[in-house]
């Protein structure tokens, strides 16, 4: 299980929104009609650096836009979130406005970053808008069907908006929260083979410590860990099957060192049996829909003959299986996994 310095491409393209997956986000209700998209926040006459609580560039800036924009732009904001969060009902942002737009210079979707307070209470929340790329639905998809994670996001066009996720960012916890005396680490080295684990059957990539959140909650006995992805941009585009296994990322080695510390052999494969058997029962919930999600994938291209070429042989090799060698999609490969998970999961 030691990390290494797993190599990944950060060019990976934005692939279109397909007719054949706008059909499919429109069945099962992802589809939304929004009154501005990611290129109207595109246009703004100039920005500026945010920093961070420790006064560090934060990689984030704030766009400035011309004064007869504003409106239309937070009005139009203030109808998304009541689409992503209510279905449309406008009366649950009567007392709210926008706070803050926030633009990100860093990674593949350049996304903005809403904040949207209530006046009555101070209360916020945020959302994000992005560049809709069809692999990274995808991958929210997969994370909806598979993992115990409910996601909450609308698609309008080339328009992707995504709810925010809680938690302290894993390279945080790991700094801040890993060896307090009063969390159980047995739990966390727990949740992050769990974590592992579904990364590889989902093959969602990229999962290093700032990729995910940690959320806790206090149980009348315990306290809870839960590890969540909160960025889906290497969804099975990689042909390395490190990138698919967050224990090989150097960002992650407290992680990893927390495993081999509490956990035996023994145990390690009982909570990688516990994550095979949740997923069973996740695939037969959802099967119709995890059907239509494989027929939609299979017809596009999402990744390059020769990823898919290197990672069925490396799957085959990781897992001592031929059948792998046999898959013409990354589709291909995730359906192979569920396969096997059935079939050992059965035994």
């Amino acid at each position: 299980m030691e990390p290494s310095d797993v190599k990944i491409s950060r060019k990976k393209p934005i692939f279109p929104v397909s007719p054949a997956l706008q059909k499919y986000l429109k069945k099962y209700q992802r589809e939304s009609k929004l009154p501005i998209g990611y290129d109207d926040l595109l246009i703004f006459d100039e920005s500026y650096p945010i920093m961070d609580k420790y006064g560090k560039d934060s990689l984030w800036r704030g766009p400035i836009y011309s004064a007869d924009r504003i409106e239309e732009l937070y009005n139009g904001l203030k109808v998304i979130y009541a689409n992503l969060k209510a279905s449309g009902n406008l009366r649950i942002v009567q007392h709210k406005y926008i706070d803050k737009i926030e633009y990100c210079t860093f990674g593949n979707t350049h996304p903005f970053r809403i904040r949207i307070v209530n006046r009555l209470n101070d209360v916020y929340d945020y959302f994000y808008v992005k560049k809709a790329d069809a692999s990274r639905i995808y991958g929210l998809e997969l994370e909806e069907i598979l993992s115990p994670n409910q996601v909450n996001y609308l698609v309008d066009r080339e328009t992707l908006i995504e709810e925010h996720i809680a938690g302290i960012p894993g390279d945080v916890f790991a700094k801040n929260y890993l060896h307090n005396p009063e969390y159980n680490p047995t739990r966390i080295a727990k949740e992050f083979v769990k974590f592992n684990e579904r990364c590889l059957v989902m093959l969602l990539g990229d999962m290093r410590a700032y990729n995910f959140v940690v959320q806790i909650t206090p149980d009348f006995d315990d306290i809870q860990f839960r590890i969540r992805a909160i960025d889906f941009d290497q969804q099975f585009y990689e042909g390395n099957i490190k990138v698919y296994l967050p224990q090989f990322f150097k960002e992650n080695y407290a992680y990893v060192k927390m495993g081999m510390d509490q956990l035996t052999d023994k145990t390690y494969l009982q909570y990688q049996q516990e994550e095979k058997s949740s997923l069973l029962h996740r695939v037969r919930s959802e099967r119709h829909r995890l059907t239509d999600l494989r027929d939609v994938s299979n017809t596009e291209v999402l990744t390059t003959e020769e990823n898919i070429s290197r990672l069925k042989k490396e799957m085959g090799e990781y897992f001592e299986d031929d059948q792998y060698l046999e898959c013409n999609s990354m589709t291909d490969i995730i359906e192979l996994n569920i396969k096997n998970i059935i079939r050992q999961v059965k035994l």
